[in-house]
């Protein structure tokens, strides 16, 4: 699974209530993302090798499939810097009173958000300090009489104590306990102004388990649910947020994140497709018709919808996933066409985890003429995918697809954060349409 820490939005707090915060960023606010290793990150590990993580990814990115597959089973602007991090997108937040500045993931396809807090006895090892409740003036349980409570997608915990307590477990096992609290939310604004928001709700979590990673110190849940960020703002912001991933090979670029009016994406290049919450409204799925590869009018059908329903929608969009994940007989023949088209050589991964690769010691510079374009044909929207959205490196001999099949996970297909490098990508949860458009995410 993707490892995160979850920042939960009071239900209490109305947009009403926000506007009068939110006034004080006239130029919108901002915070910062960067990779979970990159030397920005607060947490920076230099032990780590690029290969150890992309074998990291591999597992994350199909732990987020099943985790994805249990859990549907069941007007002012804002922005950020965004800082690519170990094939993860990291923003800066601050916490508590007086703030404490931490690093948390930008996640499309979760809505809670939690932070591990003192006392942790039984929690992961987490580089950066834990955050302690007890040295912020603004901290506040949450009773078991909040409506926050019965909101939580596992419901709340009030069997032993007065306050609310949650036990949230994932896909691959790994779980998180804690109790939720109140507490103020500060972002960095422009110019020079910072923006103080009261009465978040968040998750202070005293027990995990499981594959998390110790860099990881926290997630912003931006799916479609009533507890994300987005739902929470509403109309403060328009219902509007876009962000543009910068290349993760970069860890030194930062990106940005946008809420409210310039949310907006009006390009030539844009295209536009429609959004589509799924049965539990936590997240955003795409329809994907075909692909293509180098043109070729021949296309692969893409028709596996959930529950057999095109209005529910067959991908899901999330940044918070590294890979692309789809069906194993659409991979199969993507697999098979793109052997015919590319003349590199073809090696095997050692430990089986990509399904096409090629020798690339030869080649000084991947570009256009090695690697063809793969065609998302989108309802209404067509996004090319150059060879930095559709192939990654293995070590520096060694290129590979990234794009795994979803056997043994279920039906679920994900849209991966590798194949929405450099594209501004633009969300509107009124009209509930995605714009995408070809950017240079570094500049």
């Amino acid at each position: 699974m993707e490892t995160f820490s979850l920042f939960l939005l009071a239900l209490s707090v109305s947009v009403a209530g926000l506007l009068p915060f939110l006034s004080t960023a006239t130029g919108g606010f901002y915070v910062d993302l960067i990779h979970r290793d990159s030397p920005l990150s607060l947490s920076y590990d230099s032990s780590s090798t690029p290969v150890s993580r992309l074998r990291a990814s591999f597992h994350r990115s199909r732990g987020r499939a099943a985790y994805f597959l249990r859990a549907t089973n069941r007007t002012t602007d804002i922005h950020s810097k965004i800082f690519p991090n170990n094939y993860e997108y990291l923003m800066t937040i601050s916490i508590g009173t007086p703030p404490i500045k931490t690093l948390a993931i930008v996640d499309t396809g979760s809505d809670l958000i939690w932070l591990q807090c003192t006392p942790c006895n039984q929690c992961y090892t987490q580089l950066s300090p834990l955050f302690d409740p007890t040295a912020s003036s603004s901290y506040n349980t949450v009773p078991c009489s909040d409506s926050a409570c019965t909101a939580l997608p596992q419901y709340g915990d009030c069997s032993s104590k007065s306050n609310c307590n949650y036990q949230y477990s994932y896909g691959d096992g790994s779980y998180v306990i804690g109790e939720l609290a109140t507490e103020t939310f500060s972002f960095d604004s422009i110019p020079n102004q910072q923006v103080n928001v009261p009465n978040i709700l968040f998750g202070c979590t005293h027990e995990s388990q499981g594959t998390f990673d110790k860099k990881g110190a926290g997630l912003v849940g931006l799916a479609g649910g009533q507890l994300s960020l987005i739902t929470q703002l509403g109309d403060a912001v328009k219902n509007k947020f876009s962000y543009c991933l910068p290349p993760l090979n970069n860890n030194s670029i930062t990106g940005r994140i946008n809420f409210g009016t310039k949310a907006v994406i009006s390009g030539p290049d844009a295209v536009i497709t429609d959004l589509i919450r799924s049965n539990t409204e936590n997240f955003f799925f795409l329809n994907l018709e075909r692909i293509s590869v180098a043109g070729d009018p021949e296309a692969i059908a893409f028709k596996s919808y959930q529950n057999g329903s095109q209005e529910e929608g067959n991908i899901i969009i999330d940044s918070g996933t590294t890979l692309t994940i789809i069906g194993d007989d659409i991979l199969q023949s993507l697999i098979t066409k793109l052997s015919t088209v590319v003349k590199l050589p073809q090696v095997s991964d050692p430990q089986g985890m990509f399904s096409l690769c090629f020798d690339v010691s030869r080649v000084e510079r991947i570009k256009d003429g090695n690697i063809p374009d793969i065609t998302f044909h989108f309802y209404g929207a067509e996004v090319v995918l150059k060879p930095l959205n559709a192939f990654m490196n293995l070590d520096e001999r060694t290129l590979c697809l990234a794009m795994i099949s979803n056997a043994g996970i279920g039906d679920t297909s994900i849209f991966g954060n590798v194949a929405q490098q450099n594209f501004n990508i633009a969300y509107d949860l009124s009209a509930m349409k995605l714009t995408l458009e070809p950017a240079d995410c570094t500049v």
